[in-house]
């Protein structure tokens, strides 16, 4: 297992009682594509964590890891 995978496996949890299954930053209920969207709409660190200030840049780090995970993997 990489590093990158443990590290999004030590923050990122799916639990169907949670957010119906979607992943989520552990101890939140902050989905992954939540996280990403922002991103992708504004790559601003900064305005997400005033968003959601549970957030921790390893917890950033960790949603982009999982993204990088599925996509590289085909099937």
């Amino acid at each position: 297992m990489t590093t990158a995978a443990r590290r999004y496996r030590d923050r990122i949890s799916q639990d169907p009682q949670v957010m119906v299954g979607k992943p989520v930053v552990k101890g939140t209920r902050i989905p992954v594509e939540l996280v990403l969207a922002k991103l992708a709409q504004n790559p601003s660190l900064d305005e997400l964590f005033t968003d959601y200030p549970r957030l921790t840049l390893e917890d950033v780090k960790a949603c982009l890891d999982y993204a990088s995970a599925l996509t590289s993997h085909p099937g």
